[in-house]
């Protein structure tokens, strides 16, 4: 990874993070809004390596847990997003994958990322909320993320995926 590669990673979460916590309120469907960095940590996980998303999943992670209106423990969404760049990291296999693939991968990582989020809030009682309200807003979680990928993940995958053939013919692969 290089310096600069993780400059551009860092700044599209930055992006992302301020798009979702100012604009997005805005158009909350049931008082959820997209996770757009979950989206960018995704695009991380299908274009880069493993670690390249784990670092990042960690660090936006870590951003959401601390940039407001954030109400909870922190740790939750830095946790719920790591395992979201492990498992969507699983998926590349070193090939590109296909349309099919990246929508299930969306769908996968976010009912995954919230589900880890909804249950370790359930665990530390912060906040105290039911099951049912919880599978509800995982829910409308998933299907925010799924509405937004056509527009978020070309457009980011192709921003990580810049500069890696130039990088590779560089190295002789």
């Amino acid at each position: 990874m290089t310096f600069v590669r993780g400059l551009v990673a860092l700044l599209l979460v930055v992006v992302a993070l301020g798009l979702q916590t100012s604009l997005f309120p805005h158009l909350a469907w049931n008082g959820v809004v997209p996770n757009l960095v979950l989206l960018v940590v995704v695009a991380a996980a299908l274009t880069r390596s493993p670690q390249f998303a784990l670092v990042l999943g960690f660090t936006g992670g870590v951003l959401m847990d601390v940039v407001g209106p954030a109400d909870h423990v922190a740790g939750r969404w830095a946790l719920a997003l790591v395992v979201v760049a492990w498992v969507a990291s699983r998926v590349r296999q070193d090939t590109r994958p296909g349309t099919l693939a990246v929508l299930v991968t969306v769908v996968a990582s976010s009912f995954i990322g919230t589900s880890v989020f909804a249950l370790t809030g359930l665990v530390l009682r912060d906040p105290v909320v039911g099951v049912g309200e919880m599978l509800a807003v995982i829910g409308v979680a998933v299907l925010w993320d799924l509405l937004l990928t056509p527009f978020v993940l070309p457009l980011t995958m192709k921003v990580l995926r810049r500069g890696a053939v130039r990088g590779a013919e560089r190295v002789g692969v």
